[in-house]
């Protein structure tokens, strides 16, 4: 699909069915498309999910039911796009919303039951342990090493053969080495190497075993498990090895001061009289989501801002006088993201385009009602930042690249749901601060540092675990 111009929608509640009442009363029936013979809307999700999801918006309403596959191997599930319905299942009744959909189920199976996967008491005291390392105060002390790896790319880029780069392995590559820096320390090398080479691997593996009608059985010697098991122990390894050396490190093998500052040390010695302490298989689980969450969903995050700001020059030119001004030559701290509007304006405009996260998936415990509409018990449901970010009734003129639509007033008066990257409720994420600071210092270092131009005006994604470019978002620098 294409990110930059989806099929538009000409007005609020155009092209919408009319939905079937019983006497006045609630709907019978949830609308949603017919599909294909036997395979109802198989091929469509699979050519373009995020394109048949915003048709479905379009055509059908803010609650829709979906099926694909023939008979016997069908799939039935629900989206819901109004933020008011996405409130309720990730927020008001987030406790009916669980995370027992195929893919979550699938990404335990391959990084463990960490902070994205785990529920009911798992996950509260997995979040105990753990919410002492993203505090505020705590992030913050994170800024050195975001500056010095967006350093290292800007002295890369000024010998960018003719220089052109592309910004999405560019923007992973950063993304990476940074969260590795974080979480290693001075492993990061080694680490960086490692995940670049096993985790496509895996999250390929993931998303196709969980949208899969027959999934063959994992301990089956297929070229595909083989080679997925294969890159799981490696990564698997890689953890274990410094989980062990960083718990050798603080002198008791689990608690204690670590003598490194690295958050693989801290988790390794957090723990507290009620929950006790991750063992290392916790702390492994812990840190291989972090890798997934803290790397991929940041480097498209940061992606997509270059790029959309690579081709309005205007735009651009005012963040830059923004930095030039706040910050001049000096290296920018924790200190300057509240100093710097402009350029976060345009990080979180990116973010309502482009979100990391474009489908979350959950199951209904019991039957619900969302917008006059009863979703049974059991039901696979999603809510679609995609979708909802581009709702024409919550957007004017939704597909337009527009910063000043999170000026602090119209932020104000938009609904809580109505823009949701980093999800909401008890399950919102817990990095967020940590992205934010990474992203904007690291966009203020390039863009300093840079001026940018398009080549390509049109990059094509589609949906994985993550937001997933699928051709190339190529600029031409201009060192400054």
């Amino acid at each position: 699909m294409s990110l930059t111009n989806p099929s538009p929608r000409s007005g609020a509640g155009a092209g919408q069915a009319p939905r079937p009442t019983a006497g006045g009363g609630a709907p019978t029936a949830i609308p949603g498309p017919a599909g294909l013979p036997v395979i109802g809307s198989l091929l469509d999700l699979r050519r373009d999910s995020l394109g048949a999801f915003l048709r479905a918006q379009r055509e059908h309403g803010d609650v829709v039911r979906l099926e694909a596959g023939p008979p016997g191997l069908r799939s039935v599930f629900y989206a819901v796009f109004a933020p008011e319905g996405v409130q309720q299942i990730l927020g008001t009744q987030a406790a009916n919303f669980r995370k027992d959909h195929p893919l979550y189920e699938e990404v335990r199976q391959a990084f463990g039951n960490g902070l994205l996967t785990s529920q009911d008491d798992d996950y509260l005291r997995q979040r105990r342990l753990v919410q002492p390392l993203f505090t505020k105060r705590r992030v913050d002390g994170y800024a050195a090493a975001v500056t010095t790896e967006a350093d290292a790319v800007t002295a890369r880029w000024r010998s960018a053969a003719d220089g052109v780069v592309d910004l999405v392995p560019e923007m992973n590559r950063l993304a990476l080495r940074t969260v590795a820096r974080i979480l290693f320390g001075l492993d990061v090398e080694a680490a960086v190497a490692a995940i670049h080479r096993c985790a496509p691997v895996i999250n390929d593996y993931v998303v196709r075993r969980a949208y899969a009608p027959l999934k063959v059985p994992r301990d089956w010697p297929t070229p595909r498990n083989l080679r997925t098991r294969r890159v799981t122990a490696e990564l698997n390894a890689l953890c274990d090895r410094i989980i062990a050396e960083r718990r050798g490190a603080t002198g008791d093998g689990a608690t204690g001061a670590p003598d490194h500052n690295d958050l693989l040390s801290l988790l390794a010695a957090a723990g507290n009289e009620e929950d006790g302490t991750l063992d290392a298989t916790e702390v492994r689980e812990q840190v291989l989501i972090f890798l997934l969450a803290g790397h991929e969903t940041t480097a498209t995050s940061m992606a997509f801002t270059l790029h959309l700001l690579a081709r309005h020059p205007g735009e651009q030119a005012r963040i830059r006088a923004e930095l030039t001004r706040v910050l001049g030559d000096r290296t920018p701290t924790a200190a300057d993201l509240d100093r710097l509007p402009r350029l976060t304006r345009a990080f979180k405009e990116s973010m309502r385009l482009y979100p990391a996260a474009p489908v979350v998936s959950r199951r209904a415990v019991e039957a619900t009602e969302i917008a006059g509409f009863r979703l049974p018990a059991g039901a696979d449901v999603v809510v679609a930042p995609w979708v909802t970010h581009r709702h024409p009734d919550l957007w004017e003129d939704p597909e337009r690249f527009d910063p000043d639509r999170f000026a602090p007033e119209r932020e104000a008066d938009r609904h809580r749901y109505a823009w949701f990257p980093f999800g909401g409720g008890p399950r919102a994420c817990i990095g967020q601060h940590f992205s934010m600071l990474e992203s904007v210092l690291a966009l203020a270092i390039l863009l300093r540092s840079h001026e940018l131009e398009a080549i390509d005006q049109d990059v094509p994604v589609a949906a994985g675990i993550t937001l997933q470019a699928t051709g190339p978002a190529r600029v031409r620098l201009r060192a400054l």
